[in-house]
């Protein structure tokens, strides 16, 4: 049953109901063909006898011409109605010794009364093989008595089948044609079918539902496009039942971040409050050391919880993006100055040399960039505190504007107990592309550089 369905055994069925039509109707047109020949034999035979051969009709027509010895008016019209009797298409007449047209039977072109030798010369030509067929015999056995004509059109003396297709040749070319154009026309029709419901499926593979996920088909018919279709369904089901696991997955994930982070934050809270308590007390250099460390930790701890919260509010798009046109200058300047007793309190040496550009307005979420840039000055403390260096600097070339920042540290790629720039970076570039800039980092054993660039000709 399922071979029966498919679209080949369709395709099989169409070749041979064609093959079947041809053969039934070349059966059918040799029937009538023979049909109507042997009915136009027949016919010929009862109206001629043996004597539908020219060959035949020929020899008789001198013979009984040659066998007149009274060569009278009377006995030429009784020949002539004896022919006429036997072949009612024949046209006769007589011409006497002196060229005069003595006698016409069913003659229909318009004859000369005299013949001259020169035209008797012209009618024998143009009647030599053609047709009609034409037979010319002198009376008696003397010349001099004249000649008498017969004439009978060459359709009555042809062979029935030549007859046949003479008649019908038209309508029979005109059927083959119809066949060929029926054949064609159906397998037109089924292979646009086949051609519309891939279309459909096509169609249906690339159209997206809410979630971006394709629509199911409605499956019509069980063939193998069906069973293609069938299949294209299941898969719709299997994507929109992950994709709800997913979603499910991604809600429980960030609800078991968001309450790690309030129950860190909760414990973190006390133990800073404790070593507070503790860097009151009267130390020894190694304790006030130990306290100190530890304080870096927690801040580091800290800055690790908040950036798990905003990559996982990010990755969400659930952290607030407010772009607006900022004065980049002003505000990359005013950033660095709440940096700038970080850094000078560490011992670093602080280069800042910003100078505006042709566009100096762009549009950014100010606490987006802000933690954009709070990111790299923490990374600098924690990665490149040995090198005792930060620049910020602007960057204007023919493509782009860009803020550079630079240390000399041992590089990202130097091992560090401070841990999360994975992450901070992760936030960085999310951000960045964000707000439609790009940023570049250049790490190497003597240093990093890091530039946030804005092409220029984009739109704000």
């Amino acid at each position: 049953m399922k071979f029966f369905r498919s679209l080949l055994a369709k395709y099989m069925l169409i070749i041979l109901l064609a093959l079947s039509i041809v053969q039934i109707a070349y059966f059918v047109l040799a029937l009538f063909i023979m049909g109507v020949a042997k009915t136009e034999e027949g016919i010929n035979k009862t109206r001629y006898g043996e004597d539908s051969n020219k060959n035949v009709i020929e020899e008789k027509w001198h013979a009984e011409a040659n066998k007149i010895k009274a060569i009278e008016l009377e006995v030429v019209e009784q020949l002539f109605e004896n022919w006429r009797g036997k072949y009612p298409e024949a046209s006769m007449f007589w011409i006497g010794e002196d060229g005069t047209l003595l006698k016409e039977v069913n003659v229909k072109e318009q004859l000369p009364s005299e013949w001259t030798p020169a035209y008797t010369t012209k009618f024998i030509k143009e009647r030599y093989d053609g047709d009609p067929f034409t037979v010319i015999a002198f009376l008696g056995e003397d010349e001099t008595n004249g000649f008498i004509v017969l004439e009978i059109p060459r359709l009555v003396l042809n062979p029935p089948l030549k007859n046949v297709y003479q008649q019908y040749g038209t309508f029979v070319f005109l059927g083959v044609i119809c066949i060929i154009i029926f054949f064609v026309s159906i397998s037109f029709l089924f292979f646009r079918g086949i051609r519309k419901r891939l279309l459909k499926l096509q169609d249906a593979m690339e159209i997206r539902d809410v979630d971006g996920i394709p629509i199911e088909m409605h499956v019509k018919k069980k063939d193998e496009i069906g069973q293609l279709e069938l299949s294209f369904n299941r898969m719709v089901c299997e994507l929109r039942e992950s994709k709800n696991r997913e979603q499910k997955e991604e809600q429980l994930r960030r609800e078991l971040i968001a309450n790690l982070s309030h129950d860190l934050r909760t414990p973190l809270t006390k133990v800073r409050a404790q070593t507070y308590s503790i860097s009151k007390e009267e130390l020894s250099d190694e304790g006030k050391h130990a306290v100190k460390a530890l304080e870096t930790s927690i801040v580091n701890i800290d800055g690790l919880i908040e950036n798990l919260m905003s990559y996982t509010l990010l990755m969400a798009s659930k952290y607030k993006f407010e772009p607006k046109e900022t004065n980049i200058i002003r505000f990359v300047r005013e950033h660095m100055t709440t940096w700038y007793l970080v850094f000078e309190k560490e011992g670093f040496e602080i280069d800042v040399e910003l100078n505006s550009f042709e566009e100096n307005k762009w549009l950014v979420d100010p606490l987006w960039l802000g933690r954009i840039f709070d990111n790299f000055f923490q990374n600098v403390l924690r990665h490149a505190s040995s090198g005792q260096y930060i620049g910020v600097k602007t960057e204007s070339t023919e493509h782009h504007d860009a803020f550079v920042i630079s240390d000399c540290g041992k590089g990202m790629n130097n091992e560090s107990n401070a841990k999360g720039a994975g992450i901070g970076l992760s936030i960085v570039d999310i951000m960045v592309k964000g707000m439609d800039l790009e940023w570049e980092i250049t790490s190497s054993a003597s240093g990093t550089i890091i530039k946030i660039k804005k092409q220029k000709g984009l739109s704000k």
